[in-house]
């Protein structure tokens, strides 16, 4: 008898490479015993990834509350009716064993759907605080999994546990020799890596473009622009007096896979990056010491809660968007290079947020579920 299993969640990066994650270890778990259906709300993020990953996929109309006054309010509050029907259907013709959620507003209609059907849920929180949306779908989940310490309070304490997030298994083990050999890099600097979030990020990408030449003086730069920026970032280094290629040491791309990613990290000895679960727990499985520029506007703030969780306990330099002056953000990159107490103080601290078997954890526990 196959099981079948559904992975729902919000559809952005920090969502979905988790839920591949876990999906990956369903697969080598059950083999062909295990039918997997994701349902997302139709971003294009979603079907890239999903179809490179060959899961099943599903969409339906999501709705987001805001918790600012706004128009789009009332329009997404006719959305969730619509969506809820579609996930009524989806499931029934379906029929999981089990229903795991990432959370986000797309989660929440088939959540509902599953509970309505009495089908176990999962849900999974990878941030300090949770959102709104599996805030409320830990009312009807039979089990709760977090990401931070910090997170257990917001849930009933019988049912949940702190398991880490899970992330693939590309990322971490990289080939850095590989790496510096293809995009010219040298053995006798120290290497930057600099990651906007899976889209890129316009105020981290100007920043550093702005540093370049104080930059290349002592360090050489690994740079993901994100897909729409990538031409911009690489016309205006042209105009700071930097183009990029072998014994520049200065590589800008637009987007790193998994693969390649993995040697990046490998090769680099300090990341600056936004402050998402995903990108934290990454950096976290390398051991890389990082500074982070959580984005002012994320949902519930929650990106700035996550930087300042490793802040506490020095894992992690935070600066805010409103500070990434040139001189602020030189001086807090020197700082870490040329410190060997603060960046190895750094790296042992910030390997604490990873647990390696998380992924593990939550596919067993979604089996567990589907087999009682």
């Amino acid at each position: 008898m196959y099981m079948r299993i559904i992975l729902t969640g919000g559809g952005t990066g920090g969502h979905l490479t988790p839920l591949v994650a876990i999906a990956d270890k369903l697969k080598t778990k059950l083999g062909p015993d295990a039918k997997i259906l994701y349902i997302g709300s139709g971003a294009q993020m979603e079907k890239e990834i999903m179809s490179g990953e060959g899961i099943e996929t599903k969409f339906v109309v999501s709705g987001k509350m805001r918790r600012y006054f706004s128009l789009l309010n009332f329009v997404d509050f006719f959305k969730v009716p619509i969506g809820f029907v579609q996930s009524l259907w989806i499931l029934l013709r379906f029929m999981p064993d089990v229903v795991f959620s990432k959370g986000g507003y797309v989660a929440v209609p088939v959540v509902l759907a599953a509970w309505i059907y009495r089908i176990p849920i999962i849900v999974h929180e990878s941030d300090s605080a949770p959102g709104l949306a599996n805030q409320f779908l830990a009312k009807f989940a039979n089990r709760i999994a977090v990401a931070y310490p910090s997170a257990e309070q917001y849930f009933p304490k019988e049912k949940t546990a702190l398991v880490g997030n899970p992330i693939r298994f590309q990322v971490t083990e990289g080939d850095s020799l590989m790496l510096r050999q293809e995009i010219g890099f040298t053995q006798s600097r120290k290497t930057l890596l600099v990651l906007g979030g899976s889209q890129g990020s316009q105020i981290i990408n100007q920043a550093i473009v702005k540093i370049l030449p104080q930059l290349l003086q002592h360090f050489q730069v690994i740079h993901q622009t994100g897909k729409d920026n990538l031409e911009g970032v690489l016309r205006e280094a042209a105009f700071m007096g930097v183009k990029p290629g072998h014994g520049s040491y200065y590589y800008a791309v637009d987007f790193i896979n998994a693969n390649k990613l993995r040697d990046a990290f490998a090769l680099s000895d300090v990341v600056i990056s936004r402050a998402g679960a995903t990108f934290i727990t990454e950096i976290a499985a390398n051991g890389k010491p990082a500074i982070l520029v959580p984005i002012s506007q994320s949902a519930n703030d929650h990106q700035r809660m996550n930087a300042y969780a490793l802040a506490e306990i020095g894992a992690a330099l935070v600066l805010e968007e409103t500070n990434l002056g040139e001189h602020m953000l030189i001086e807090k990159i020197e700082m870490i290079f040329n410190d060997d107490e603060l960046r190895n103080g750094m790296i042992e601290k910030i390997k604490t947020f990873y647990h390696p078997a998380a992924a593990e954890v939550i596919a067993n526990g979604i089996i567990e579920i589907a087999r009682a």
